[in-house]
């Protein structure tokens, strides 16, 4: 072990300028006798060079990388990050080793990344065990759901419209059940969208959304609260427990949010931007299937991909019966010129005919499932009647050829 330099130079004077013995200069200064017989003969070889400090290094590395494994890193990182895919050391890592046959640590990855350049850093971040985490335990036990914006492109290069992107997640699995593209997101088109994945993929236990009026009308303005739209009635009809976040907390649906941060990165990479609907899906469904198919995920077991631990899975299903609680709300309204008030019943407006001589007249409508009471302000009841009739008909005029009911 090499010892510091002022000490070096002391036995230096001993031996060449007193002109004292290896011994005596060990046994004045407390060091090895043989250390100094090698300071001796380096000194008398390299002169003062002998006396600088001299590198620990050891003369062989066996377990470095070669440099053709370094090179790959490299290489896989470029072409990861050119296509708008996660490229960190995890998801390098994983490649190397399902497509290269290398193992390889996440920290030697990351500390060859650091020396390429190639690693921004970043501000120190709050760590993880503060997270609160929870997870579904099995697929479809919970599917998440939210729509994002996305800018679509002109022919000319310029900004173009601006349409909208619904997602169904697996909670458990983080697999992609439903990617699409819309002009606008609404009620209807969440509807159909979890009737589409419900029919390839089974019907879950429960759905997580946040409280956008597409998801839930829980929170509505005056008149609305207690009401259903209906992809809740949808939900109600098939046992579906209905989940929503709380207001100012959007890290309930952070796996919905994380996912649409990711496809958006690697729409963004695209070297060819859609400037349609259709094109942007054809995009979509690109995305999907590597999302699913060929993308490790760090938070499964064994940065397994979504699609293979969905499948390997036994699925979750809904429980045996709904809520017990009746639909119940109350309404303020004004019967209008016609005589008529407006009810809104899984997001179709009815209107209830009460009488041209109350036009004008302030009624609370009292609504538990399909009955409805009416009272005006005094206390008085102008009509009571069942929603039923109103609603049969409304089902005879929306039913198809082929026979089948069609929700309205």
């Amino acid at each position: 072990m090499p010892q510091p330099t002022s000490k070096a130079r002391l036995v230096i004077t001993a031996l060449f300028v007193d002109h004292q013995t290896p011994a005596e200069v060990a046994g004045r200064y407390g060091i090895h006798r043989a250390w100094v017989y090698k300071l001796k003969a380096r000194y008398e070889t390299e002169g003062e060079a002998a006396l600088e400090p001299r590198s620990r290094r050891p003369k062989t590395s066996p377990g470095a990388l070669a440099p053709e494994l370094v090179d790959l890193i490299v290489r896989i990182r470029k072409e990861l990050a050119d296509a708008g895919l996660d490229a960190g050391p995890d998801t390098i890592a994983w490649h190397l080793a399902h497509h290269h046959g290398h193992r390889v640590s996440r920290s030697t990855i990351s500390r060859h990344l650091s020396a390429a350049g190639l690693i921004t850093p970043e501000p120190k971040k709050r760590p993880r065990s503060s997270y609160i985490r929870f997870e579904a335990s099995m697929p479809n036990e919970t599917w998440q759901s939210d729509f994002t914006h996305y800018r679509l492109a002109r022919p000319d290069g310029r900004p173009g419209a601006d349409v909208e992107i619904i997602t169904w997640l697996d909670d458990c699995t983080r697999y992609a059940l439903h990617v699409s593209a819309h002009a606008r997101v609404t009620t209807p088109i969440v509807l159909k969208t979890f009737r589409e994945t419900a029919g390839q993929h089974g019907i879950p236990a429960s759905t997580l959304t946040d409280n956008g009026m597409v998801y839930t009308v829980r929170l509505a303005g005056h008149g609305r609260q207690g009401g259903k739209n209906s992809f809740e009635a949808e939900l109600s009809r098939r046992h579906i427990v209905q989940k929503n976040s709380r207001p100012a907390h959007p890290t309930t649906c952070g796996k919905a949010e994380r996912f649409q941060q990711t496809m958006k990165k690697w729409l963004r990479a695209q070297p060819v931007q859609p400037s349609s609907t259709a094109e942007l899906q054809a995009l979509l469904d690109l995305f999907a299937d590597e999302y699913d198919h060929r993308r490790p995920h760090r938070s499964l077991p064994h940065r397994a991909t979504p699609a293979t631990l969905y499948d390997s899975m036994p699925k979750a299903l809904p429980g045996p019966t709904t809520d017990p609680k009746t639909h119940e709300r109350i309404r303020h309204d004004r019967v209008d010129k016609a005589g008529s008030v407006t009810l809104r019943h899984h997001s179709r407006l009815h209107h209830i005919g009460i009488g041209r001589t109350h036009a004008g007249t302030c009624v609370i409508l009292l609504v538990q499932d399909l009955q409805i009471r009416i009272l005006d302000w005094n206390g008085q009841d102008p009509l009571s009647r069942g929603l039923g009739h109103l609603l049969r008909r409304c089902r005879a005029r929306a039913r198809p050829q082929d026979g089948v009911d069609r929700e309205v």
